[in-house]
């Protein structure tokens, strides 16, 4: 064999070589992307935190009360947000139970769209996807007692999913709800109207247009609110 044939063969020898090293490595990363897609949906849910339901009247959707009340209470929270959750398990139940059962407030809850990160859009989501069920209130305080931390990949859809099969929906309607993003428009709007009404924090609420701000206790509620009903 001639030196120009055996140049030729070893150089036809490393192509060989490179072509199947090209080839193995492009397989590796695809499994390796595959399954990074697929792996999270054989993650198992984290268990849920069982919470006290709440006795609120006249729900409607993500609102209560008699909108006929005097007093209009609109709520601007993050389902990711601490101190939203502390006014949900310290206040709330109070206000309920003093104004709105009382046919003295009436009380919607808006989302602040994208405020602490995605996750807390699409607990919005989840929650507003079970408000077409009449579950909203019930989803709404699944997902606060189940914080843990900010945009830690706690609220994944599939864990939200489970929280709203707790609290006792039809999930084919749910599914088709929030798979496809029903919601989504509703969502960022709520962060529009919020930002156009000079919130910058959570949770904030509009009394009868007027901005408060804080997860204060009951006793400051009253002072903004009382002088409104004389």
């Amino acid at each position: 064999m001639s030196k120009r044939q055996e140049m030729r063969e070893k150089r036809a020898r490393q192509e060989r070589t490179q072509r199947i090293l090209l080839i193995v490595g492009v397989s590796v990363i695809a499994i390796a992307v595959a399954l990074l897609l697929i792996l999270p949906s054989f993650k198992p849910v984290g268990a849920i935190v069982e919470h006290q339901i709440m006795n609120r009247p006249q729900v409607k959707f993500n609102a209560m009360g008699d909108p006929n009340a005097p007093v209009k209470i609109i709520e601007y929270s993050d389902f990711q947000c601490p101190y939203c959750g502390k006014f949900t398990t310290d206040t709330e139940q109070q206000l309920i139970d003093a104004y709105v059962a009382t046919g003295k407030v009436y009380f919607e809850y808006h989302s602040f769209g994208e405020f602490i990160g995605v996750e807390s859009v699409r607990a919005a989501e989840a929650a507003y996807c079970a408000g077409d069920q009449e579950k909203f209130w019930e989803v709404h305080d699944l997902i606060f007692a189940n914080q843990n931390g900010e945009n830690q990949g706690t609220f994944s859809d599939k864990y939200l999913s489970a929280l709203a099969a707790k609290a006792g929906v039809d999930m084919a309607t749910f599914n088709d709800c929030f798979n496809n993003g029903k919601y989504a428009d509703q969502v960022k709007q709520d962060g529009v109207e919020a930002a156009q009404s000079g919130i910058q924090s959570t949770p904030s609420f509009l009394i009868n247009g007027k901005l408060f701000e804080g997860a204060q206790p009951f006793a400051a509620f009253q002072a903004e609110i009382d002088p409104l009903l004389k």
